[in-house]
């Protein structure tokens, strides 16, 4: 721009045919050398100048500029050039002309815009002539889309922050938050991504106040006079530095400052108080207590430097001495730098900044705008590309892109506001949320997101108190919680109205008004009756209604004072006031709990079956009974089976287990059983025989207490029948099943069991259920009754002629009902748990359902009898003793037959080949003490052959010496 001001024609001739030439050469795709490098580039900053943030931008660029310029390292040959615009108070008009006007001037970047909704207007003219803004504060979420590819943020995502404020609001456990924000762009998308992560953590947002960009003091009062009408207390604040400051102070005008708010903020707040620091008594009065949130910058060499450089850019510029620095300034820096390294890498690849028309602004006719000054950077989508490549370490710590086109390693401070300055509670990054050390000191290490790895430091809320809101309080409006209880016509201990009157009474009430009675804040609240009083009313239908809305029913007369509507029918219809919650004998469902919330059940009961039983006498054969069949036959082989291993332990060695084949069967046979009594009279002498023998007593031992015990009870405890065994019996028959009306029993049997409907019969209350039972299939009643535990024992407790037949077959509970999400219900259910601890809970039970007329008898429905499956270890282990011991035993068996068999075998002439086995057969029947002998003999008689063959006839035996040897031997064959 400086050369076509010269006044020399020649000189300007010749800048113009170098222009030319540079043009066809980088349009050729040649690389040319350091000639070509610019002087300077032009960079546009677009920023509102007169508020204090963009004051605060301005020193920053400009100090960032000079740096850059004056660092050699960067860009050595090229300075930066900044070309300031201010940005007319964010209006989208005005800002479009105003980044007109910086692009005709040939910039290459824009660093801006100041608001994300300045942001989303100018983006659009950026994606046409390919000009990359780069901006730290518009940190709108949705700015980082596809639609925008020319949109680089340089600071933290809203996302982010969000994320950090779910997290804060999911570690105290609330459950709902207000929003109040800005209903601008930055407003609208910031609150969209909070109710999204608020939602991941079934959380969410049940209130929200949006304001106008501009509003006044007097807007801002309606706005929060809605807000405190409202039940939640933990209200997020998402707005700007230019009236975020004046909602606190209507807050606390309003008295929304107290004891029980919870006031958390995003930046703006941490930004207008590290810019005004430091700030007096009055200007933080209005917000002791708030939580806000702050980029976080870890402490580093460079960052203390640059706040002491701050100290001396900012000196005498401003009444206190100082402009106050916040984490807007150092991006901004850092943002100058960034660009500076990705037009540094720029040209060092030999690449060029040229500019051309755009064929479409060409393409206007009367063009009064000066469009065609206008140009595209040629080179623009590939600056962008170095500006996401670039790797430094500045003020703000690591700068460096991730894929999705965020910075990497997102972490907020978590700011306390006390007194006149602040606390830092904590810190959150992305990599481990909520702690209380520095994110950086945590990414060395696997990251953990867990509950318990979750801290922050003691907060002062609101009120000065350190104890953590509750976070809601009830709708500040007047009306009462409208509590729906069932109007039962059966079992009416559990809940019934008292008789003309709109008071209830019952275990269930009483269970409810004891909890309530624990919370540590008072609820208003009404019982209105559901049902006709005719009937048991449907408790679904009952939960159902507090979810509801408006309900509709056809009517036959009109009411007056009601609100009635003429169908197509022409019958007429009455809009029911739904409930605030439900309180009876309400059973927790799968289909229930997908409608509202439920308390901690506070009793249980599943569903049994009830039929009609009958006295069992004792018989002749009962002391058969203990046993099952395949019991009795188990146990009686394992009597021959253990007699038969004793035996062959003992055959060999023990003369009470020898003699003629039947004197040995007869053995064998007394011997298994008399051990039952413990009264055989044959010892055992070999180790293995007494191995066997003691596991198989112990195992007689466990089976005779057992046998004992079970006949003990079935002839001297009550024994009671029935046809019916339980569920599966009533499945498969095809007899009709009463239950209890309006009960959730009769959906459950047709859709979970599988019983047809028409074998259902529906029965109100104890007596119509008795005369069902009675009767019986045959004579129009009904061969079993399935209803709840809680209601079963009550209706147990006073008819002793009917039993429950099998095992409980769900496992449910009864709870307190209230729409989804409420505070109530957690409360509730500790409270609960508390009665349950104290025991009040154990109390009221006794109190209402202690009655136990035939529960006391100790009748008992056929008894359990003892099958295999609870002795099949015993005799496992009897089995596997009698296997090793026969192992053992025949690996000693095959050791003496190979040292005495053969010699036998050849005295007795019987040979080898098929008789071996016999053979082998004789040697194991024989006596093993007559074996060994005989074996002895044989040797004796063979070392006296020897002697004789070796001394010849020439020497003469000594008679005395003969004598004796032929005594010896007589006597072995005495022996």
């Amino acid at each position: 721009m400086a050369f076509q001001r010269a006044s020399a024609t020649m000189i300007g001739v010749w800048i113009v045919v170098l222009m030319v030439l540079s043009k066809g050469l980088s349009s050729s795709g040649v690389v040319s050398d350091n000639s070509t490098i610019p002087a300077f580039v032009n960079i546009g900053v677009l920023y509102s100048f007169n508020t204090s943030v963009g004051r605060m931008v301005k020193t920053a660029v400009q100090a960032a500029v000079d740096d850059v310029n004056f660092d050699q390292s960067i860009l050595a040959n090229t300075k930066l050039k900044a070309s300031l615009q201010e940005d007319t108070k964010y209006r989208g008009f005005l800002s479009i002309a105003e980044a007109l006007q910086l692009m005709a001037t040939q910039t290459v970047a824009i660093i801006g815009p100041q608001t994300s909704t300045t942001a989303h207007v100018i983006s659009h003219i950026a994606n046409e002539l390919q000009v990359p803004l780069l901006s730290f504060t518009a940190t709108d979420p949705t700015l980082s889309s596809l639609q925008f590819p020319f949109f680089i943020r340089t600071a933290f995502s809203d996302i982010y922050e969000m994320t950090a404020i779910a997290d804060f609001v999911n570690y105290f456990g609330w459950r709902e938050v207000i929003a109040v924000y800005g209903d601008d762009d930055h407003g609208r998308n910031g609150i969209g991504a909070l109710g999204d992560k608020l939602a991941e953590r079934r959380c969410k947002i049940s209130f929200k106040a949006p304001m106008t960009p501009e509003t006044t003091r007097e807007e801002i009062t309606d706005v929060l006079v809605q807000v405190a009408l409202a039940e939640s207390r933990v209200i997020v604040l998402h707005t700007s530095t230019a009236w975020g400051p004046k909602v606190l102070s209507v807050a606390k005008s309003l008295g929304m400052m107290e004891n029980g708010y919870v006031w958390i903020t995003t930046t703006f707040l941490s930004t207008w108080l590290d810019i005004g620091s430091p700030l007096s008594s009055d200007a933080t009065d209005d917000m002791q207590g708030v939580i806000t949130l702050r980029m976080y910058i870890p402490d580093s060499e460079r960052k203390r430097w640059f706040f002491s450089r701050w100290k001396n850019l900012t000196t005498g510029k401003t009444a206190n001495g100082s402009q106050g620095l916040s984490t807007y300034g150092i991006f901004a820096y850092d943002t100058v730098y960034a660009l500076a390294h990705a037009l540094d890498a720029f040209f060092k690849q030999g690449n060029q900044i040229t500019f051309s028309r755009d064929p479409k602004l060409s393409q206007l006719r009367g063009d009064n705008m000066h469009l065609d000054a206008v140009k595209i950077f040629n080179e623009g989508k590939l600056l962008r590309k170095y500006i996401y490549e670039v790797n430094m370490t500045g003020v703000s710590g690591l700068f460096k892109y991730t894929s999705d086109g965020n910075l990497v390693n997102p972490a907020y401070e978590i700011i306390n506001v006390i007194g006149t300055g602040t606390r830092r509670v904590g810190y959150w990054s992305n990599y481990t949320g909520l702690s209380i050390v520095p994110p950086e000191a945590l990414y060395s290490k696997p990251p953990n997101r867990s509950s318990a790895s979750q801290k922050l430091l003691p907060v002062l809320w609101p009120g000065e108190t350190t104890h953590r809101p509750r976070g809601w309080v009830f709708p500040n409006n007047g009306r009462m919680l409208k509590i729906g209880v069932p109007k039962r016509v059966s079992y009416r201990e559990f809940v019934s109205q008292v008789q003309g009157t709109d008071m209830f009474k019952g275990f269930c009430i009483d269970v409810f008004l004891s909890a309530v009675n624990l919370l540590p804040y008072a609820v208003p609240y009404k019982f209105v009756s559901y049902g006709d009083g005719d009937s048991n009313p449907s408790n679904t239908e009952l939960v159902r209604l507090i979810t509801a809305g408006v309900s509709i029913i056809p009517i036959a007369f009109v009411v007056l004072g009601c609100f009635i509507v003429l169908s197509e029918t022409s019958f007429f219809f009455l809009s029911i006031q739904v409930f605030d919650a439900a309180v009876g004998d309400i059973t927790i469902t799968t289909e229930r709990t997908k409608m509202v919330d439920f308390t901690q059940p506070y009793i249980e009961s599943g569903l049994v079956v009830v039929a009609s039983v009958k006295k069992t006498d004792s018989n002749a054969w009962a002391f058969l009974t203990p046993f099952t069949p395949m019991m009795w036959t188990v146990t009686a082989v394992f009597f021959l089976l253990v007699g038969a291993v004793v035996w062959i332990l003992e055959h060999r060695l023990n003369d009470d287990f020898r003699g003629p084949p039947k004197q040995q069967m007869v053995t064998i046979l007394w011997f298994s059983f008399s051990t039952m009594f413990f009264a055989h009279r044959e010892n055992t002498v070999s180790t293995l025989g007494r191995f066997v023998l003691l596991i198989w007593l112990f195992v007689v031992l466990i089976i005779n207490s057992s046998y004992t015990a079970s006949l003990t009870s079935i002839l001297t405890v009550q024994q009671l029948s029935s046809p019916v065994k339980g569920i599966e019996s009533l499945i498969s028959s095809k007899e009709p099943i009463g239950y209890l009306q309006g009960s959730f029993t009769r959906t459950y049997l047709i859709d979970e069991i599988g019983i047809d409907e028409s074998r259902l019969v529906p029965l109100k209350t104890p007596e119509e259920t008795t005369e069902a039972l009675k009767k019986g299939p045959q004579k129009g009643g009904v061969a079993a009754y399935v209803d709840e535990r809680a209601y079963i024992e009550l209706f147990l407790s006073s008819r002793c002629d009917y039993s429950i037949v099998g095992q409980e077959f769900t496992r449910n509970g009864w709870g307190f009902a209230f729409p989804r999400d409420s505070p109530l219900a957690v409360d509730l259910s500790t409270a609960i748990l508390e009665l349950a601890e104290n025991g009040d809970l154990q109390r009221i039970h006794d109190k209402w359902l202690l009655s136990s007329a035939c529960l006391s008898q100790g009748a008992k429905l056929e008894v359990d009898r003892l099958n295999l499956r609870s002795f099949w270890g015993l005799y496992l282990v009897c089995g596997l003793a009698c296997v090793l011991a026969l192992l053992i035993y025949f690996i000693q068996t095959m050791r003496q037959y190979s040292k005495h068999g053969p010699e036998e075998l050849e005295s007795s002439g019987h040979g080898s080949g098929s008789s071996r086995l016999r053979t082998f057969l004789t040697f194991v029947d024989e006596k093993e003490e007559i074996v060994k002998s005989r074996s002895k003999r044989k040797k004796m008689e063979g070392i006296s052959y020897r002697s004789t063959s070796e001394v010849g006839s020439s020497i003469t035996f000594n008679k005395a010496y003969s004598q004796a040897s032929l005594n010896r031997i007589d006597s072995v064959n005495e022996i």
